[in-house]
C-alpha cells in the first residue's frame, strides 16, 4: 500500500465483503491497494483493476509479495466483465468499487486532479482519454459550461463561473489548476459561506466529464452483477450525491440484488479526524440472490 493513501472505511467494506478463504474479489479501482491488501490479509485474492497506469505500476510493484493471491490488470470498471474473464474469472465472490482517487492520485501535479496545488489542468487518468479538462474549459461555449457545472457538480454560481471563465480566455487560455482556482475565487470575491472551497464542485464536474464516471459507473454496476456468485457481495464507497444516487436507484431496482441497509453506511467521526477526505464517503452494500 502506498506509504501516502489512506484507504476509506478500510473496516467497514472489509466486514461487508464478508470474505472467505481462498476466494477470488475483485477491487474495481485499485488505488493505492489499501484495501486490495485488507482484501488478501484476510484471505480473499483480488484482481486488482487502475485506469491509471503509473498508479497501477507502483501499487502493484507494492502488492507483488502477495504473488498468486494478487492479479494486476489496466482498465476501466466500466469494462470489469471482460477484464474479469480474460483473466480466468468467470465468477467472483465480491466486488468492491472504491469510486474516490486515492492520495497519490490526487497529489500528482502531471494528473492535475486537484487545486491544491498548481499543476496543468488535464484531469485524465486514462491514456484512452482524448480530452483533457483544459480542453473543456477553454473550447466549451458559455451555456455547455453552465450545462457541465450545473449536471455534474450542482454547482453553485455555475453561470456567474462560466461568464468568468469565457472573459478570461479570451485573453488567454487556461492552462493550470491555479488559474482555474483563481477565476472561481475571484467569483466569490475570496469570501464564502460553506466550508468547502468553491473549486471543490467545478474541479468535480470536471473529473466527471474528463473521465466519463458516472457513464464507467453505470456500466461496471450492470457487469457486477453478472460476475458476481449467488450470495456474492457488491460493495460501493461513493463521494458525491451523483454516484451514490445511481448506486441507490441500482440496487434497490435490480431484482437480483438485495440491499444490507436502506441507507448508506459513513465514516465514523474518528476516521473523518485522521483523514479529511473520507468525509463525504457513502458505502452502500447489495447481496446477488438468484
Amino acid at each position: 500500500m502506498s506509504p501516502t493513501h489512506i484507504p476509506v472505511m478500510l473496516n467497514e467494506a472489509i466486514d461487508a465483503l464478508s470474505i472467505e478463504d481462498g476466494q477470488w474479489y475483485i477491487d474495481a479501482t485499485l488505488g493505492g491497494g489499501g484495501h486490495a491488501s485488507a482484501i488478501i490479509a484476510a484471505g480473499g485474492n483480488v484482481l486488482g483493476i487502475e485506469q491509471d497506469h503509473a498508479s497501477l505500476t507502483r501499487t502493484s510493484a507494492q502488492l507483488s509479495v502477495f504473488n498468486d493471491h494478487f492479479k494486476p490488470v489496466l482498465g476501466r470498471f466500466g469494462s470489469i466483465k471482460s477484464l474479469a474473464t480474460d483473466n480466468g474469472l468467470q465468477n467472483v465472490s465480491g466486488i468492491l468499487m472504491d469510486l474516490g482517487y486515492s492520495s497519490d492520485q490526487l497529489d500528482d501535479s502531471s494528473i492535475g486532479m486537484s487545486f491544491q496545488q498548481d499543476a496543468l489542468l488535464d484531469m485524465r487518468l486514462s491514456g484512452e482519454l482524448g480530452v483533457s479538462a483544459a480542453d473543456l474549459v477553454n473550447g466549451l461555449v458559455l451555456s455547455e459550461l453552465v450545462h457541465l457545472f450545473q449536471e455534474y457538480g450542482e454547482v453553485d454560481r455555475a453561470r456567474r463561473i462560466a461568464l468568468a471563465i469565457v472573459e478570461y480566455r479570451k485573453i488567454q487560455p487556461i492552462k493550470t489548476t491555479g488559474q482555474l482556482r483563481k477565476i472561481i475565487e475571484d467569483v466569490y470575491g475570496g469570501h464564502w459561506a460553506d466550508r468547502i472551497h468553491p473549486a471543490t464542485k467545478v474541479f468535480q464536474a470536471l473529473r466527471i466529464a474528463v473521465n466519463d464516471e458516472l457513464g464507467q459507473l453505470e456500466k461496471g454496476l450492470i457487469q457486477s452483477v453478472e460476475l458476481l456468485n449467488e450470495q456474492g457481495r457488491l460493495v460501493v464507497i461513493g463521494f458525491h450525491s451523483l454516484e451514490d444516487r445511481m448506486v441507490k436507484r441500482f440496487m434497490l431496482n435490480n431484482h437480483e440484488l438485495t440491499p444490507v441497509k436502506p441507507f448508506p453506511m459513513m465514516p465514523s467521526e474518528d476516521e473523518i479526524a485522521r483523514n479529511s477526505r473520507s468525509r463525504s464517503a457513502k458505502m452502500r452494500v447489495a447481496i446477488k440472490q438468484t
